[in-house]
């Protein structure tokens, strides 16, 4: 199976909406990474333990503290006494509480008992339903452009020729290499 078939079946079952727990599953909440794909977890009764990642969620699913995963117990583990199941997003979240599956102790303290909320109304996560989101890139169109109407770029006539006139600016970029800056600077 390729890297993209097995990312594309990964995803596919982490974005089903309904979740049911097996008997045996328990629904935990992360607190940690040690690392190793090991995640310290803690259970609705406040037991610690560490749960595995299996190597079909590695390099594929992201987890943090905080998160909620759905956990098979591994009945001989020691340290390690579950594997994970599945990452439970926002939307498995809702799906539990309409099915009055999910654990109190998981419940956000001051949060009402009511009716799940609309689709829309999930408190400033962009409406991605617990996917992250990448602000690190700029305009998602291809716009490049300056907002402020200045441009780096340089015609021929602004270049250094290497006149005479120029020659304290050689002067200038050598000073920068003993701090290590590499642009020269204008001493005007």
């Amino acid at each position: 199976m390729s890297r993209a078939t097995k990312r594309k079946h990964v995803v596919r079952e982490l974005l089903e909406e309904r979740v049911r727990p097996a008997d045996r599953q328990t629904i935990v909440r992360v607190l940690g990474t040690p690392g190793n794909n090991l995640h310290e977890v803690e259970t609705p009764e406040g037991t610690r333990f560490l749960v595995s990642m299996p190597p079909r969620f590695r390099k594929h699913v992201w987890i943090k503290r905080g998160d909620f995963l759905l956990v098979d117990p591994i009945p001989e583990g020691v340290k390690v006494k579950a594997e994970m199941s599945l990452v439970l997003l926002p939307p498995h979240v809702r799906s539990l509480q309409r099915q009055g599956l999910w654990p109190e102790a998981f419940d956000p303290p001051g949060r009402d008992k009511g009716p799940p909320r609309p689709p829309g109304d999930n408190d400033g996560d962009n409406g991605t339903d617990g996917l992250f989101v990448n602000t690190n890139h700029g305009d998602i169109n291809g716009d490049t452009s300056d907002t402020d109407g200045d441009t780096s770029d340089t015609s021929d006539t602004d270049r250094d020729t290497g006149d005479t006139e120029d020659a304290g600016d050689t002067e200038d970029t050598r000073d920068n290499k003993d701090t290590g800056d590499t642009a020269p600077r204008d001493t005007r």
